[in-house]
């Protein structure tokens, strides 16, 4: 039974096929331009204002995946 409600599940949403991905590709634009603001930004720091947010500059790429991975979860 299990296995029935699963295959109709997958109908009913294959019936808001674009609308679905529109709103995916909504969510992938929003969740990259905050990764790239944030790299931005922190990659104009200098490596002190770095090292006083407890950053190195290798850290930059990495934080900014979680910031725009964080921005999407709200």
């Amino acid at each position: 039974m299990a296995m029935a409600s699963e295959h109709t599940a997958v109908k009913v949403e294959q019936g808001f096929g674009i609308s679905a991905m529109i709103e995916a590709a909504m969510a992938r634009f929003a969740r990259y331009r905050v990764y790239r603001e944030t790299v931005n930004e922190l990659s104009k720091l200098s490596g002190r204002e770095l090292a006083d947010l407890g950053l190195h500059r290798s850290m930059i790429k990495r934080v900014a995946l979680q910031a725009a991975q964080e921005y999407t979860a709200r």
